[in-house]
């Protein structure tokens, strides 16, 4: 979703100022991450950042920012008790830097890092608090990932949209591009059935693949963050999907294989006669899904899309585009 951000961002510099409010330090517990980010215009805003009335507070002192161009720091307390509530009862606290972008400069750079995210590149950005300097693409980054605050400023890494790969044009394909979309995955679904995976039952996706699974694997092979979730139309194509991920040595964040666990289990001991290891079994999902009793294609979806939050948010870092 960050790309989206950027582009908003871009789209607005064009014909006014804005201010970016960004979570840049968090205690305890708050509804939102650190590096969550909402633009702030005249009448307006765009995303959020908890919302409330800790969020309602720094849209009006962001207002403020975008009138007289002095960047500050707020802060956003959750921490009282309910007779003495003002912004929240989360617990926690979050620190919000925020900074007024405006003209050719700012357009340039958030151009620049829309286009690097829609590229699927990840993008080192750092934010000085100083009162002259302005974001700016990072020289020397760290190599580690996720973000950093500094006594002079806010790093983070910028990173697209983790892909889906969805292998399997049916009628789960289908909810589960809907749902993951809005759950913030960019969507590639794989089937060689024009009739079935095409822009008209998957507006959402970006890579629509319609070659023989083997093939179409090294077009997202350079994602780092990427998911895949085989709903296919049945046992032939998993066991098709899975040797040429495991062959061609794609690195995943996230497989998932639908079945009941008679298929999943020959879909396994074919894949054994393959050579397939077991630890490159155990890396499979199987059933797919979060348990919550799923029976529909809408219902299905929404248990894989809870599973794929869950790996997103609780893996390695660099799986949380």
């Amino acid at each position: 979703m960050i790309a989206d951000f950027y582009q908003k961002l871009a789209e607005t510099l064009r014909s006014q100022a804005v201010v970016v409010a960004t979570v840049v330090e968090i205690h305890g517990s708050v509804p939102r991450e650190v590096g969550a980010k909402m633009l702030i215009g005249a009448d307006w805003s765009f995303d959020t950042i908890g919302g409330g009335a800790g969020e309602a507070k720094i849209i009006t002192q962001g207002r403020t920012v975008l009138a007289t161009g002095q960047k500050q720091r707020a802060t956003i307390d959750l921490t009282g008790d309910v007779s003495t509530l003002k912004e929240g009862i989360c617990g926690g606290q979050m620190g919000i830097w925020l900074e007024r972008w405006s003209g050719l400069e700012a357009l340039t750079l958030a151009q620049a890092l829309t286009q690097a995210l829609e590229r699927g590149e990840r993008v080192p950005l750092f934010t000085p608090f100083s009162t002259a300097g302005t974001p700016s693409i990072a020289d020397s980054p760290p190599a580690t990932t996720g973000t950093r605050l500094l006594a002079a400023g806010f790093f983070e890494w910028l990173s697209p949209r983790p892909l889906l790969l969805i292998v399997g044009a049916g009628h789960v394909g289908e909810a589960l591009a809907q749902a993951a979309y809005l759950a913030g995955f960019q969507i590639a679904v794989q089937d060689e059935r024009g009739e079935f995976a095409n822009a008209r039952s998957y507006p959402q996706a970006s890579l629509i693949l319609t070659e023989p699974i083997d093939r179409a694997l090294p077009r997202v092979k350079q994602y780092d963050s990427l998911f895949v979730a085989l709903v296919s139309r049945g046992y032939p194509f998993d066991v098709a999907a899975l040797s040429s991920i495991f062959q061609q040595q794609i690195v995943c964040c996230y497989i998932g294989m639908m079945g009941a666990r008679k298929r999943i289990e020959l879909v396994r001991q074919s894949l054994v006669r393959q050579g397939i290891s077991k630890t490159q079994l155990d890396q499979i999902h199987a059933p797919i899904g979060a348990d919550i009793g799923a029976l529909t294609p809408g219902e299905i979806a929404v248990s894989i899309c809870a599973e794929l939050i869950q790996v997103r948010r609780t893996a390695n870092p660099s799986c949380d585009g």
